[in-house]
């Protein structure tokens, strides 16, 4: 009778065929593959609610432009550096900017905090993305909302007569409609991942957004503040986005167009590292 050796090696484990190991999939640098769907992921979630996210904002646009059409009308007294131009066109680029501000603050912090709320942040956690590709993907969202909203609000004012859009310069319109879009974005991000509840996002909203919006010369020329007043305006990041993006139709504008351009650049660089940081560290996403 032959006896087993208890003591005889395992078999070794059989090798990956060549086929097999072909379809593991192999990332770069950068994982354009997992990027794209965080990006497509970001965008098709408010495009799935597009009357919520995209039309509402829209028509509180023109709903501005309308109810001060009628209260003001065609006035054109306008003083200080916007001496003689219509009250109108003036208006219009503010509030188009008010609604980039807004929407790319909304898109990141909602999906976010939405995320933790239902405990699916795992699904941009787990894959093979690195924090710089979770920033990109989510910021990306954020711009391409805020830029819709502003685009679709643009043609509906222009079409509409409420004012008259003409375009002075198009690089001012293009940078600080993007910087705008990034910082808010930013912003947004940052305050979904601190935020636990929505009533925080209201908080930073309500208490931050708003007023900073509503003070940064949107509705009026900051020439008709009193010192202190215009001090704190030019201390207040969303006058220079507005500032300028409005140079960009009028021509004109409240301060140093390069001044706006450097300082919204560096506040751009600074939400895009201060949410690349929160996504590596893992600061309230992971445990």
């Amino acid at each position: 009778m032959t006896s087993t050796d208890s003591s005889a090696a395992p078999a070794p484990a059989p090798a990956l065929s060549t086929s097999a190991s072909r379809n593991v999939r192999q990332y770069g640098a950068v994982n354009g593959l997992g990027l794209w769907t965080l990006f497509k992921r970001e965008v098709g979630r408010f495009m799935k609610v597009w009357m919520q996210t995209i039309l509402a904002p829209v028509v509180t646009t023109l709903l501005f432009m309308t109810v001060f059409k009628l209260a003001f009308g065609d006035r054109g007294n306008l003083t200080g550096d916007f001496e003689g131009l219509n009250y109108n066109d003036f208006l219009a680029p503010g509030l188009i900017v008010m609604a980039i501000l807004q929407n790319a603050f909304q898109n990141t912090s909602s999906s976010l905090v939405q995320a933790k709320f239902n405990s699916t942040y795992v699904d941009f956690l787990m894959p093979p993305l690195s924090p710089l590709e979770l920033t990109a993907g989510f910021l990306g969202g954020a711009i391409v909302r805020g830029l819709l909203v502003a685009l679709i609000s643009g043609i509906g004012i222009q079409l509409s007569g409420l004012a008259n859009l003409s375009v002075a310069h198009v690089w001012p319109i293009l940078w600080f409609s993007m910087t705008s879009a990034i910082v808010l974005g930013g912003l947004g991000a940052i305050g979904g991942i601190w935020a636990d509840k929505f009533d925080h996002l209201s908080a930073v909203t309500n208490f931050v957004i708003v007023p900073l919006t509503f003070l940064s010369g949107t509705f009026y020329d900051i020439k008709v503040m009193t010192p202190p007043f215009q001090l704190m305006a030019h201390l207040d990041p969303f006058f220079y986005m507005i500032d300028g993006f409005r140079y960009g139709f009028l021509g004109v504008s409240n301060s140093s167009i390069w001044t706006g351009v450097t300082y919204t650049g560096i506040l751009s660089a600074i939400s895009v590292l201060a949410v690349w940081w929160l996504f590596r560290s893992g600061y309230k996403l992971k445990a």
